[in-house]
């Protein structure tokens, strides 16, 4: 499929979940009520009166929701692009290398210190469980690098990805052991370790995008010696491709990316996955237009996701548990047929 047909599509399809996002739920708007709202605020409140409460749901819950989702799976898309593209491994994606279970942990830690030390309250803000999100996912970036560099400082892909697994069994345990000092405050930890963006504000979208928005600055850029790496390291070499720095740079830029959508969301499984393979087997490798195709394939997704789970089924469940659900099957049968057509040749 043409790469520019592709993109067309993925942005219609978000424009679209953004309308349904917005006027679907308890409280029903219809598409001239939204622009009229969003026109009332851009005014600064000035202007045609409007309901309070309606004003309050639609730009103080649903909207900063769903730009937060939005910014989260273009995050976890590009990231885990950029794995599979460093990694040499289309099953790669953030937690391969320990990142999003690094993150996971440092937001544990810092959600469970609030419950358990009363002095320790200011701990409970968003803020601060991003902090420690970035911070323990960044110490796990550096550990698992650290563990896979060989003799000459050069970081093979097949270490990176048996120092990332190594890391997070470690870190998953961790969490366990956390989750058991939580006591009959567990169940805080399990529903945000399960992925969510209820109740999220514009502060949790200012975070992500705050850490979104350098790392696509930095990784749209090196697409080009990202396609020359997939040669190989001696070919890239030979080519004027300085792969180790290339490759530090993208797996810094990838890595933060998608620590902070486990900074604000938790966990959730597959967008990084399979948004990429798909977009591969639609349009190619090439990552001039892989990257930007799985940024917005992750948008779609995940923010699609987000708006059934909030509006549309019973109760609301961790998005996590829906994108697990649905994409993990997808991706086994698109695993199924590939294996089969290395079989037949």
């Amino acid at each position: 499929m043409n790469p520019w047909l592709l993109a067309l599509l993925l942005g219609a399809g978000i424009l679209g979940v953004i309308l349904v996002s917005l006027s679907s739920g308890y409280m029903p708007f219809t598409s001239g009520e939204i622009l009229d709202i969003l026109r009332f605020k851009a005014l600064g409140g000035a202007g045609t009166d409007m309901d309070p409460s309606r004003v309050m749901v639609l730009w103080d819950v649903r909207l900063p929701r769903l730009v937060t989702s939005l910014v989260a799976g273009a995050a976890l898309g590009l990231s885990g692009a950029v794995f599979q593209g460093i990694l040499l491994n289309p099953l790669a994606d953030p937690y391969t290398l320990g990142v999003s279970s690094g993150a996971a942990f440092g937001a544990s830690v810092v959600i469970v210190c609030s419950i358990l030390v009363p002095a320790w309250t200011f701990l409970a803000s968003p803020l601060a469980a991003a902090g420690g999100a970035f911070l323990a996912s960044a110490v796990t970036l550096f550990v698992v690098m650290l563990l896979a560099a060989d003799r000459e400082g050069r970081l093979p892909p097949p270490n990176l990805i048996l120092a990332g697994v190594i890391m997070s069994a470690i870190l998953s345990a961790a969490i366990s052991f956390i989750k058991y000092l939580a006591g009959d405050q567990v169940s805080s930890i399990i529903f945000w370790l399960l992925g969510s963006f209820q109740a999220r504000t514009w502060t949790e979208a200012a975070i992500v995008a705050a850490f979104f928005v350098p790392a696509l600055a930095v990784v749209l850029p090196s697409a080009v010696d990202l396609n020359i790496m997939t040669l190989g390291v001696r070919s890239a070499e030979t080519l004027g491709v300085n792969t180790g720095r290339v490759r530090l740079k993208l797996l810094v830029a990838a890595s933060f990316a998608a620590s902070a959508s486990v900074a604000v969301a938790g966990i959730i499984g597959f967008v990084g996955l399979i948004v990429p393979h798909l977009a591969r087997l639609l349009t190619g490798p090439d990552h001039r237009s892989l990257l930007p195709l799985s940024t917005l394939g992750g948008a779609l997704l995940l923010a699609a996701a987000d708006t059934a789970v909030r509006a549309f089924l019973p109760g609301e469940i961790p998005v996590g548990v829906l994108t697990a659900l649905l994409a993990g099957p997808a991706f086994l049968v698109i695993f199924r047929r590939k294996m089969k057509d290395l079989v037949h040749v």
